[in-house]
């Protein structure tokens, strides 16, 4: 029972951060679905837990926890390749930003040589 507290009680807690997110346009409205979704659900759980085992039940597996631990690595899985996914698009943004601002001193440079 005190499990459930402390778990309900950080994730009104993660749920707030969330709406703060989004308020100060830090986050997307997309993402503020997800995290809603999620951290909404989460809660369902933890106060009512037979949802959990009625969900295990439907989907054929055991107990509720397990469907929670399923459900929670390929989530984990899932968030893990969108940030690859960005760190590679960050990191190719920044090759071509590089390239750019090299061109240009470099075309600066020769400008200033041919002047003197």
């Amino acid at each position: 029972m005190l499990i459930q507290f402390i778990l309900a009680i950080f994730l009104l807690f993660a749920l707030s951060r969330v709406v703060l997110q989004v308020r100060s346009a830090k986050i997307s409205i997309g993402s503020f679905l997800f995290w809603t979704s999620l951290f909404v659900l989460a809660f369902v759980g933890v106060v009512d837990p037979k949802i959990t085992s009625f969900v295990a039940k439907y989907l054929g597996i055991g107990r509720g926890s397990d469907v929670v631990f399923y459900i929670s690595i390929v989530l984990l899985f899932y968030l893990i390749f969108r940030l690859s996914i960005t760190i590679e698009e960050v990191r190719r943004e920044i090759t071509e930003l590089v390239r750019k601002i090299a061109l240009d001193q470099k075309q600066t440079a020769s400008k200033r040589s041919k002047r003197k």
